[in-house]
């Protein structure tokens, strides 16, 4: 009969397991795999010059600071007048955003007002039928696109089987204006690559993707990460495929202060459990690729904040023993030592890769957090925007 200090052992070498596989193990396969077995995909030969009809979609609340910049980035872009539909949809605007719009109605960017405030996924829901594109481009109000973005999307719906393309999206920093991609950003994009290569990339980013129309499905407007909900309905009701494509840049700031970032990485928690009841299917071993990405990427990913809390909870109960009282003092010497990295200068070169400890425990705990408000049911469709500098 197994004992009860047997099944605590397991149960933290388990979790253990888990959380080195899902940040380490699984990037090392994924590479190996995606090397061995996946395509480097090349757009679809075609006549540049035949290019579809693009609707540019921006949701937007309140963002009267940026939204003027945004749509004369949008009008910018390197794609013929008459085949490129700007359209901006706000939800439940209370400042002058929608006036800012309007203002633009001479130059053809058309707004879609809706006075009551309902959350980005509704109102994609409620916009993409009403716009004129085959292709419908979706970024967010304080994303600024390369001029060749939009061509550089559209090219692979050549392919009659491409529904998703995902651009790259460079993140910088608002008060210097040069790249901050950390290397949690680079990590994420190292694993889009791989995945795209296997045909099972997951989701999108939201501030630049597009979708082919006809894919479109329509989501429950209470989602929350509608950039990862989005592609996947369409891949699961149409077959379609989801690619990416680090040529297709965009530009995004990064929230000003920490806070606005941890309330983010919440929310994105609390959406990816969320999106589990509703994508579950992707798990079915017949999805291929998919579901291994799935499995390994996100479910597990998702599921690291609840594994560490077994480890170090299962650790503790095994004090008696020798090993298990050492990984219990090394958790928590851990746990301090990124407790203690948060209130040091971001700038000081010898403690950037301890500050890796701070970066893994904070977006850990994000999820634990989401985790707990998604439990409660407390997080709704709605998003409060960061609050920007006007520009």
């Amino acid at each position: 009969m197994i004992d009860l200090t047997t099944v605590l052992q397991v149960t933290c070498w388990v979790c253990l397991g888990l959380v080195l596989y899902t940040y380490a193990g699984y990037p090392v396969l994924i590479r190996c795999l995606s090397a061995a077995l996946g395509q480097r995909r090349r757009p679809p030969a075609g006549d540049p010059a035949a290019l579809p009809q693009v609707s540019l979609l921006i949701a937007a609340h309140n963002e009267a600071p940026v939204i003027a910049a945004r749509i004369e980035n949008a009008l910018a872009l390197d794609y013929p007048n008459d085949r490129l539909e700007v359209v901006v949809a706000t939800d439940g605007c209370t400042d002058a955003t929608a006036d800012v719009v309007r203002g633009f109605a001479g130059r053809g960017v058309r707004l879609l007002e809706y006075g009551r405030r309902r959350g980005k996924t509704a109102v994609l829901n409620e916009s993409i039928p009403r716009l004129a594109g085959e292709v419908v481009i979706l970024s967010d109000a304080n994303t600024l696109m390369a001029p060749d973005a939009a061509r550089a999307l559209v090219r692979w719906f050549r392919n009659p089987r491409v529904g998703v393309v995902c651009g790259r999206l460079v993140l910088t920093d608002p008060a210097s204006g040069l790249n901050s991609d950390g290397l949690y950003w680079r990590y994420e994009t190292f694993l889009k690559t791989c995945e795209s290569r296997l045909g099972a990339l997951l989701g999108a980013n939201g501030g630049i993707y597009a979708l082919r129309k006809a894919c479109f499905r329509p989501v429950p407007g209470n989602t929350i990460v509608d950039d990862f909900v989005i592609p996947l309905t369409a891949r699961l009701e149409t077959g379609c495929a989801i690619l990416y494509d680090p040529e297709a840049v965009a530009h995004e700031e990064t929230p000003p202060a920490l806070d606005a970032e941890f309330r983010r990485r919440v929310r994105i928690g609390a959406g990816g459990f969320q999106s589990l009841g509703r994508l579950w299917r992707l798990l079915n071993p017949a999805r291929g690729w998919v579901a291994f990405t799935f499995l390994s990427h996100k479910i597990l990913r998702w599921g690291c904040p609840l594994f560490l809390v077994g480890s170090l909870v299962t650790s503790g109960l095994l004090l008696e023993h020798t090993l298990y009282r050492a990984l219990f003092v090394g958790q928590l010497a851990f746990y301090a030592l990124s407790g203690l990295l948060s209130f040091s200068p971001p700038g000081v070169r010898v403690l950037r890769p301890l500050r890796l400890t701070t970066m893994f425990t904070g977006m850990n705990l994000a999820l634990l957090v989401g985790f707990w408000r998604w439990a409660r049911g407390g997080v709704g469709g709605a998003w409060v925007p960061t609050a920007r500098p006007a520009t």
